[in-house]
């Protein structure tokens, strides 16, 4: 992914507000699935991720790996994610 189309996509999730969130169970198979199927609506979500500094790092990625998502941008408790819908 370029410099350029990530960018872009900063600037696009600025407005959006987090559509799955991460507790205090961590990430399950249930998280997991609803990841699944927001990106397959959206392409560009947000995730709330609320655990340690460390652990929010290794949940996003889980998260990016499980998904075949790129992690965009990471910034506090929130990260932001992307996976092109081939379908839209």
């Amino acid at each position: 992914m370029d410099a350029a189309l990530k960018k872009k996509l900063k600037a696009q999730a600025h407005g959006l507000k987090p559509v799955v969130m991460v507790g205090q169970a961590g990430l399950t198979d249930a998280v997991l699935a609803e990841t699944e199927i927001a990106l397959n609506a959206h392409e560009l979500i947000k995730v709330k991720i609320r655990a340690e500094r460390d652990e929010r790092n290794q949940i996003s990625e889980k998260i990016c790996t499980a998904t075949n998502a790129t992690l965009i941008q990471s910034i506090g408790q929130i990260a932001v994610i992307y996976r092109l819908n081939p379908n839209k």
